[in-house]
């Protein structure tokens, strides 16, 4: 069977051609990898994405579905995906839809068939660039022309494009159908978590581990979240660049010694910034489910989830 054809053009000039699956039509956005061999459907959900092209190095994507539960947040966030080779035909006892049907339910652009190796070797190489993904627009210079003038992500605030509307109580923790190494515990603190763009998976750990957690939009001010009088504050992650980011800046000075402060990602990076450090844009950034990490404290080497184009300098 033959599908339409998509294409995805770099700021640098390089024009990949291959075969579309997911919505039809035409997007822009950071062009990034993710290292994770399953996974994908979290990806695709996790709001830190926002802005982005997401390439997955693994080759074979899609083989077990969509599942709602594997779910990071209410929509797909990416802006386009890139795959080495899409499964059309999914099997899994858990999942209910193809990975092509979700993201034509989302309407996301997805493109397949082109060397993901090559691709993801010229992003280490130069670094991350802006791209456009188009199945209509399959004029080379056109395509070029629009991926070197589409904004990049530095400077831009993406987190108010993908927070929460207002305040809510979390009270999930993890399935447990899935999960036995964890049990659940009775609330015993109260997290208020600010999001910024936060994955669902973070609440559940939260609560899992005995957090009464109350969410709060990453526009919350240091008296709304001193005012559900918390335990401790969580800064979670998020998309894009910390800079920008001047009210949660502000709201974190404020909250500094009042209370118990944890961040992640881009959380640790704002907290960074309101502590007086700087942030820097990494080159390629780290994005994956098997990213190695030495514990200082007992020397042993942790496999960690990362998700960040930005770091704090040290």
């Amino acid at each position: 069977m033959s599908y339409p054809i998509a294409k995805l053009a770099l700021e640098d000039g390089t024009v990949y051609t291959g075969a579309a699956f997911g919505a039809a039509g035409e997007t822009f956005g950071e062009v990034v990898f993710n290292t994770s061999m399953t996974g994908y459907q979290e990806v695709l959900t996790d709001p830190s994405y926002k802005g982005q092209i997401v390439a997955m190095t693994y080759p074979l994507i899609g083989n077990y579905g969509i599942s709602p539960e594997d779910q990071e947040s209410r929509r797909v966030q990416v802006e386009g995906f890139i795959v080495r080779e899409l499964t059309r035909k999914p099997s899994n006892y858990r999942s209910s839809i193809s990975l092509d049907e979700f993201l034509k339910e989302n309407n996301v652009i997805g493109i397949e068939g082109i060397d993901t190796r090559a691709l993801v070797r010229k992003l280490r190489v130069r670094g991350v660039m802006t791209g456009v993904l188009s199945t209509t627009d399959l004029d080379d210079t056109s395509l070029v022309h629009k991926a070197r003038t589409c904004p990049g992500i530095v400077g831009r605030d993406l987190v108010r494009e993908v927070i929460p509307e207002k305040a809510f109580v979390w009270t999930a923790g993890m399935n447990s159908n899935l999960t036995t190494h964890i049990a659940l515990r009775p609330p015993e603190k109260h997290v208020v978590a600010i999001d910024y763009g936060m994955k669902w998976n973070i609440l559940r750990c939260l609560v899992q581990v005995g957090c009464k957690v109350t969410v709060l939009p990453g526009t919350a001010t240091a008296a709304e979240v001193l005012a559900c009088n918390p335990d401790g504050v969580f800064l979670s992650n998020g998309p894009g660049d910390p800079e920008p980011l001047d009210y949660a800046q502000k709201t974190i000075r404020e909250l500094v010694g009042k209370k118990p402060i944890f961040g992640i990602c881009l959380g640790h990076q704002l907290l960074g910034l309101a502590l007086g450090a700087q942030t820097f844009k990494l080159k390629f950034g780290h994005r994956g489910a098997n990213q190695p990490v030495l514990n200082e404290l007992t020397r042993q080497v942790e496999i960690t989830t990362q998700n960040h184009g930005f770091a704090v300098r040290t």
